[in-house]
């Protein structure tokens, strides 16, 4: 029997493997909070957002904009590059996950494009290396202007189960930079197909268009096929003020989403965590 995430102590957490970290989120019933933390620049000295976070009542951590070839917190020291995660993982006592980007290097942007690092893009090569620096889960996902589309997220998914051990999440929070809807059901039936754990969608309230009955329904064929779903701010509402935050995690909670997650820098207030 698995204990629900809410319920778990650090030890049990980080002994969870993909299968047993998905049925304990959705054993705990939409109260699931992931914090996203950005690598480059913490709040404070010698302390790593994801600390922050998680003292503030995080659950899952998610690291974006790190280079899996060249691993790095800032805020964090450790003897041997390869530790890092490691680190991390004791530090916080919490399941930490990476984004990858799938980039469509075909695709006709929208905004200025981005190059990024190896590092940071879905391949299978990516995929194994952050199975070897030890994290729980993996997201793909696109940042602005990453040229990522729905299409290579499927096929991200797909390399990932071959090459991942651990739990997947997919799926878009915003345009990064393409034409195309953010979220359909068309592409969330296909990510489900290729073997996400987790389909990653705009929180209602983030992103123009996309409303409470389309949650509702991406929700539905999703844990019709025995995934979850994480409604995300990633359009910088994180920063907004508490009545914002607290109608942004209503809304959601109500339309049956499995996880809230939000961007945490040092930019925000660490008390919106909480309202999640």
């Amino acid at each position: 029997m698995i204990t629900r995430l809410i319920s778990a102590n650090s030890s049990e957490l980080l002994k969870m493997n993909g299968d047993e970290l998905k049925q304990s989120i959705k054993a705990s019933e939409g109260r699931t909070v992931l914090s996203e933390n950005v690598v480059i620049q913490p709040a404070i000295d010698g302390l790593t957002m994801s600390e922050i976070a998680a003292a503030f009542g995080a659950d899952l951590i998610l690291l974006n904009l790190f280079d899996v070839f060249e691993p790095k917190v800032s805020g964090l020291e450790v003897k041997d590059a390869k530790d890092t995660v490691k680190r991390l993982k004791e530090l916080t006592g919490r399941p930490i996950g990476v984004n990858l980007e799938p980039v469509d290097p075909d695709v006709k942007m929208e905004s200025t494009k981005f190059e990024l690092p190896k590092g940071r893009i879905a391949t299978a090569e990516s995929m194994r290396r952050a199975e070897e620096l030890g994290f729980n889960f993996v997201c793909f996902t696109g940042n602005p202007g990453s040229d990522v589309t729905n299409k290579m997220i499927v096929q991200a998914v797909r390399t990932a189960k071959e090459n991942f051990s651990g739990m997947i999440i997919a799926g878009k929070m915003h345009g990064a930079g393409v034409d195309e809807p953010v979220a359909d059901e068309e592409s969330v039936k296909a990510m489900i197909d290729a073997g996400a754990d987790v389909i990653l969608v705009p929180a209602v309230g983030t992103v123009p268009g996309f409303t409470s009955d389309e949650l509702i329904k991406i929700v539905k064929i999703v844990h019709q096929h025995d995934g979850l779903v994480m409604s995300t701010i990633g359009t910088s509402q994180e920063s907004s003020g508490k009545d914002v935050i607290r109608e942004i995690a209503l809304k959601n909670k109500m339309s049956i989403s499995n996880i809230s997650g939000t961007p945490h820098g040092a930019c925000c207030l660490q008390q919106r965590l909480s309202l999640n």
